[in-house]
């Protein structure tokens, strides 16, 4: 039986006899396979038959299919079919471009396009800098995939990437009214992708890099930020690294533990993981030892890639070999961005007293978070049916919106770690608990705070060129 949780929503179609024991035995079977039943809906009735939509929670498609199997065990039922809530949000796609000014009149139009345009391309032509003030540039942002490393799904080339990114810029819009756009490329090639985004730079005022597979993000990512002249962000390391060190910061607080003393093990250094470390490091943990397949990092062994060099010759001061489970023995946090399921209970239970545990590989966590909370004093997820999601929807839309406001040229490292200290605080100190360590995902005023966090960080250091 599967447990049903609210990600998943079905409706099923189904013609019954019109006899009143029908529909409970519908409700009964929904129960017995472990969903729930939220809505019943009569679509058409006659004297013996009657067609009723069937709306439930499930745990996903395959669980839908397994309830229309049961009901069609039942005698006299035919099903009609399954309409899947989350395609039908999909239809069409889930953005759309709409006017800023009107166009109903001759004056409207001569004003928005011909012949009044021709001034504001001159005004341009002279001085490229006022295309952030006179067109969409001003507030707008690019989210660039090839669909090589979509969460949970991998490699599924750039069409099947394409719902993610308009989902992202579906949060852009929403969370800090930042207008996105949905760009994957049908290459992987690293110049080939460099140069594609360099072309198209002149339209938007930032560059949200996602779902590029590492090592070639790494790649990908440093060019870009050497040369253009807008942000450029990659949301799967910076974004989740500014949201792991704001819940770690609150984390921390709970448990009576600073930064600097305690001995912090990160599963998975891919893109996610490095940029964790690196972000770590700069804010004052001195012990942080990163784990891949093959075990610990350290100056014990040579890295292939350059980058996990670099982690090897910069952490785990200690030289501690040894899997993930060897090293885990003793550490106070554990941040995975990894694999679901490589962890137990038990393993959790070597680590240090008020324990903290960030499971946020998706959608299955590295350790079972009930498990780990037998021992972890603090545990969060990525997902959103535990406490304490980590989710980067708390970080991308208020940070470019800052970004915008100032007409950044670059990220700096320092923004990132304002941000994550402006996320943090919007958890006051009284509320702070085990179980609310990070804001949830609608509090409203999360892109207002980080924005804020951006702006006066740009003033601060415009202060201190001027002196």
């Amino acid at each position: 039986m599967s447990l049903a949780i609210p990600t998943y929503t079905a409706t099923m179609r189904c013609e019954i006899p019109t006899d009143p024991h029908s529909i409970p035995k519908l409700v009964k079977v929904v129960a017995d396979c472990g969903a729930m039943v939220f809505g019943i809906d009569v679509v058409r009735s006659d004297d013996d038959r009657i067609l009723v939509d069937i709306t439930m929670n499930c745990t996903d498609y395959e669980h839908a299919i397994e309830i229309r199997e049961a009901f069609e065990d039942l005698d006299d039922v035919v099903v009609h079919g399954i309409h899947d809530a989350t395609i039908q949000a999909h239809l069409g796609g889930k953005i759309e471009i709409a006017l800023k000014r009107p166009l109903k009149t001759r004056q409207d139009l001569s004003r928005i396009y011909t012949p009044g345009v021709a001034r504001v391309c001159e005004v341009i032509a002279d001085d490229k800098a006022e295309a952030r003030r006179l067109t969409i540039k001003r507030n707008t942002v690019a989210v660039v995939s090839d669909g090589t490393a979509v969460l949970g799904l991998g490699d599924i080339g750039p069409e099947a990437a394409m719902p993610v990114m308009e989902g992202k810029a579906a949060l852009f819009k929403n969370f800090a009214n930042v207008d996105a756009w949905p760009i994957c490329l049908d290459t992987k090639d690293t110049e080939e992708i460099i140069s594609i985004v360099k072309a198209i730079a002149p339209g938007f005022g930032g560059i949200n890099l996602e779902d590029i597979s590492a090592p070639r993000c790494f790649e990908i990512e440093r060019r870009l930020r050497q040369e253009l002249d807008i942000p450029v962000f990659h949301d799967d390391q910076h974004g989740t690294a500014a949201v792991t060190l704001a819940a770690l910061i609150n984390a921390l607080k709970v448990v009576n533990k600073k930064i600097e003393d305690v001995k912090i093990v990160v599963s998975g250094v891919g893109a996610a993981g490095n940029a964790i470390i690196r972000l770590l490091l700069r804010e004052g943990a001195k012990d942080v030892i990163g784990c891949g397949r093959a075990g610990s990092l350290g100056r014990f062994r040579q890295e292939a890639d350059p980058d996990r060099q670099w982690l090897a010759e910069n952490t785990n001061p200690r030289n501690v070999e040894g899997s993930l489970k060897d090293v885990l023995k003793g550490a106070d946090v554990l941040i995975g961005v990894s694999s679901g399921n490589i962890l137990t209970g038990a393993d959790i239970a070597t680590m240090a007293k008020d324990a903290i545990v960030f499971a946020m590989a998706n959608p299955t966590p590295e350790v079972d978070p009930v498990a780990a909370g037998e021992y972890a004093t603090i545990v969060a997820t990525g997902r959103s049916d535990f406490p304490n999601q980590i989710n980067n929807v708390l970080v991308f839309p208020g940070l470019f919106r800052g970004l915008l406001d100032i007409r950044a040229k670059e990220i700096t490292d320092e923004m990132l770690s304002v941000t994550a200290r402006a996320l943090a605080e919007v958890v006051e100190e009284k509320e702070l608990n085990p179980s609310f360590i990070i804001p949830g995902v609608f509090h409203p005023d999360i892109s207002k705070r980080v924005a804020e966090a951006i702006r006066m960080e740009f003033e601060r250091n415009s202060n201190q060129d001027t002196k």
